[in-house]
């Protein structure tokens, strides 16, 4: 059986609740019997939640991506609701990690103090509640790594790695991290990490593998990326299966709860 490690399949911008069910079946016909949502706003992350709660085998997480930060305004709001929250939904077991968090540089106009005091913040949270994170880092290496240098304990995966081969085994000597590989891979000379260290996800809607780009992602592909996966590694399905599931199982601690 495998696991999408991390996907949004819970985002109405996106699916239509009556495609997320029929994602959710693919899913299940597909093998894949845990799904993560990942939260990229407070809000969001709620709406994460109510699907998750919704659904056997799906979870979620708690996360506020960089790019919703480009003013010290934006940044004050945010701490302002992460102080009104209610801490028990931290206490949910169907919450797996903090995330997706962490610093983006990609854009014309980033802030980025605003972002390294919100990713040093969702760390801290992490912490306190005994999460891993799910970090979403992007031509900000350099302040990634300064920053989580101040958190010696914290545990997590690199979402959707596209950076260099001599940045990835940095993260590997010197640290604990896993490597997300999604459909990007299928179609970008990108180096892989060892198998132990890599979770599979979709990212989807987006990042859709070969052959079916052009099309909206979603959850099923997850078995197309781990078939490419095996042929790279010359390795078999099964091990690519086994392997990355008890990679995802270690990392987030899934309850019981599968895909039904």
């Amino acid at each position: 059986m495998l696991i999408d490690s991390h996907c949004h399949l819970h985002d109405r911008e996106f699916f239509t609740s009556e495609q997320a069910e029929e994602m959710l079946a693919r899913a299940r016909e597909n093998g894949i019997y845990r799904i993560v949502c990942i939260g990229t706003s407070i809000s969001d992350s709620l709406v994460a939640r109510e699907f998750a709660e919704s659904h056997d085998g799906v979870f979620w997480t708690f996360g506020v991506h960089p790019n919703e930060v480009v003013s010290e305004e934006d940044l004050r709001q945010i701490q302002k609701e992460l102080a009104e929250l209610n801490p028990e939904i931290f206490e949910d077991p169907k919450l797996v990690a903090i995330g997706e968090v962490g610093l983006d540089y990609h854009y014309e106009g980033f802030n980025r103090d605003a972002q390294i005091k919100l990713f040093e913040e969702m760390i801290g949270l992490a912490e306190k509640n005994n999460l891993p994170i799910s970090f979403h880092v992007r031509e900000a290496f350099p302040d990634f790594f300064e920053a989580i240098a101040k958190f010696p304990g914290v545990r997590g995966v690199i979402h959707s790695f596209t950076d260099s081969k001599k940045r990835l085994k940095r993260i590997l000597a010197e640290t604990d991290f896993y490597v997300g590989v999604n459909g990007i891979a299928t179609y970008m000379p990108l180096a892989l990490p060892p198998l132990e260290r890599i979770l599979l996800e979709t990212d989807a809607p987006f990042l859709t593998p070969k052959p079916f780009r052009g099309i909206i992602n979603e959850s099923a592909y997850i078995r197309n990326i781990a078939e490419w996966l095996a042929e790279q590694k010359g390795a078999n399905f099964e091990t690519i299966e086994k392997e990355t599931t008890k990679n995802a199982e270690r990392l987030f601690n899934f309850s019981d709860s599968i895909l039904r």
